[in-house]
């Protein structure tokens, strides 16, 4: 939002200097007096919209709720249309006055579409093929998105539409194979990587760090997943021999994409990381593999924090650390801890987490010092 502003500022300074309105003085003095005010919201009042679009969106279900059963059919779809329509009248009638209200009240409003959707099918008996209400309510913030450009719409739709692929897949598969689901598990440790990519300069939108978010809170436990479920089972899946690779195929593609589309500098870096996923599948499905797994997830985070490093970005050196002590965590206990008494294994992991987390800490600075050198 800051970078929007000054450019534009930039523009109409420009204009109004060449149309004789403002001297070269006046404009820099404007311009400089301008970058003094603060922008955007202050974080008192950020929680106060977060917790209130919350409490309202409560509000509102309890209310649904309470009345629900002493409504008739077409009762019930004019509450719940006239809900959804009334959070969005109230976000337009107060976006001139309030743009933070208005992003809440908007967002607030295309989170009880989903309830919407779901309730319709209810109301009418509609069949119940519950990915193609994910895909309606997804097509459904998109136009939002496209309509009022607010970052809540599109973090909506970076995770609605993950969630229908992943649900039309789990309709397929879920009870004919039983490792089925690998393919999105893996998909969303990739897609992570993807979101982490957004993240380019500190004059990125809103929508870009909330993707990063979005990355950061699912990368860890999509790659503890990852490891921990076997990768292929023998026999043929409900789509046929090999159909098991269209799954493969839109969980890794389909994360290159996006990181292509959110940055192309680092499109290299995203495909390792996803072909660091897809060899940690592998490994997890081997037999007695549990050594070459810890190894290939520290691999992966020394990978993140290089990555990190090279970007400049804190998050993913952060993200390293945390999963590289993880790492030796899981190993301590999978592999060495059984095998010592239980005082011996008490103590061993009281030292390795007082002098790993020390260690790891100091190694944490360090890279980010060494991150803000190189960026100077």
């Amino acid at each position: 939002m800051t970078g929007n502003w000054e450019g534009q500022l930039d523009r109409h300074l420009a204009q109004w200097t060449a149309a004789g309105l403002l001297d070269a003085d006046s404009a820099t003095r404007i311009r400089a007096w301008e970058s003094t005010r603060p922008r955007g919201l202050s974080w008192p009042v950020r929680m106060a919209l977060a917790f209130g679009a919350i409490l309202l969106g409560a509000g509102v279900l309890l209310l649904v709720s309470a009345h629900w059963d002493e409504l008739s059919p077409a009762g019930r779809m004019a509450l719940v249309v006239g809900t959804v329509a009334a959070l969005h009248a109230g976000g337009a009638a107060v976006a001139r006055r309030f743009e933070g209200l208005s992003v809440a009240l908007h967002a607030v409003g295309s989170i009880a579409m989903g309830g919407g959707i779901a309730l319709a099918g209810q109301i009418f008996n509609l069949s119940e093929h519950w990915p193609e209400a994910i895909l309606l309510w997804a097509a459904g913030c998109g136009f939002a998105w496209l309509l009022l450009r607010h970052w809540t719409q599109g973090a909506l739709c970076a995770i609605l539409i993950p969630w229908w692929l992943a649900g039309e897949w789990d309709t397929r598969v879920a009870f004919a194979y039983p490792h089925g689901m690998m393919p999105v598990w893996a998909g969303v440790c990739a897609l992570s990587f993807a979101y982490l990519s957004s993240r380019r300069s500190p004059e990125d939108g809103t929508l870009r760090k909330a993707l990063a978010w979005l990355g950061g809170l699912t990368l860890l436990p999509a790659a503890a997943l990852v490891a921990s479920y076997g990768l292929w089972e023998r026999g043929d899946l409900p789509w046929g021999p090999g159909g098991s690779w269209i799954a493969w195929a839109v969980a890794l593609v389909g994360p290159l994409a996006v990181a292509l589309a959110l940055d192309r500098r680092q499109v290299l870096w995203c495909g390792a990381a996803m072909a660091w996923t897809l060899v940690l599948a592998v490994c997890g499905s081997a037999m007695h593999s549990q050594g070459a797994t810890y190894a290939w997830c520290a691999i992966g985070a020394a990978g993140l924090t290089a990555w990190g490093i090279r970007f400049g970005r804190a998050e993913r050196i952060n993200l390293g650390v945390a999963g590289f002590a993880i790492a030796v965590f899981a190993f301590y206990f999978s592999s060495v801890m059984d095998k010592m008494g239980r005082s011996a294994s008490l103590i061993g992991f009281g030292l390795l987490f007082l002098a790993g987390g020390w260690v790891l800490e100091k190694a944490r600075r360090r890279l980010l010092a060494q991150m803000s050198r190189e960026t100077l």
